[in-house]
């Protein structure tokens, strides 16, 4: 289920489905490492406890797939009916859920925040907060406190970019939403961050 539209995603020629998997295989069949991301979530859970994660933006499953493999509880959501349907065919074990980020108080499917019952850490891979429309990138981040445990982290990595969500836009509209700056990386192997035009950001739930 979701609410309304509200992702620019959908107006792009980026790749979907088998599409966009293919492309990942054929980074790993050339020796890249694939799992960067999963890499970062697992260490940072192993820093500050924790097991359960939600792929917010999860696409076809890739980030999320490869941290149920590590033992994690994840669930996985995107707007994409057509990433999803690759998500499940490859792991129909995980739970899939088809939502706007934006209006995740209207899903059912998803643990509320507190009492131990929500998430530990909320993942954002792929540049989702630049693919969401202008002006809700608020709304997104405060569903997805929501949905997060006292003290769980929020990850997002995202391009950099002029006419995109600049970071201090994205830090201003997270403390909003109630997270609090922890650590900003150049890339998902946590090379410190100097102005590059690709950041990720680590925010904890107050």
């Amino acid at each position: 289920m979701g609410g309304p539209m509200s992702t620019r995603w959908s107006g792009t020629d980026a790749p979907r489905g088998d599409e966009y998997d293919a492309r990942w295989a054929r980074l790993a069949e050339a020796g890249q490492s694939i799992h960067g991301e999963a890499d970062l979530v697992d260490a940072l859970l192993g820093e500050h406890g924790g097991r359960r994660v939600l792929d917010a933006g999860c696409g076809t499953g890739r980030v999320a797939i490869e941290l149920a493999a590590r033992g994690y509880d994840v669930v996985g959501v995107d707007l994409d009916a057509g990433m999803l349907n690759a998500a499940r065919a490859k792991a129909p074990a995980i739970a899939w859920v088809e939502a706007d980020l934006a209006h995740l108080d209207a899903v059912t499917e998803l643990p509320a925040g507190g009492g131990g019952v929500g998430f530990d850490l909320v993942v954002m891979a792929g540049n989702v907060m630049i693919f969401v429309d202008p002006g809700t990138e608020g709304a997104v981040l405060r569903r997805l406190r929501d949905r997060t445990v006292a003290g769980g982290l929020l990850v997002a990595g995202f391009q950099v970019r002029p006419d995109r969500l600049a970071l201090d836009d994205y830090d201003r509209l997270a403390a909003d939403a109630g997270f609090s700056p922890v650590a900003r990386f150049a890339t998902w192997d946590r090379e410190p961050y100097a102005g590059g035009d690709y950041a990720v950001s680590v925010h904890r739930a107050d």
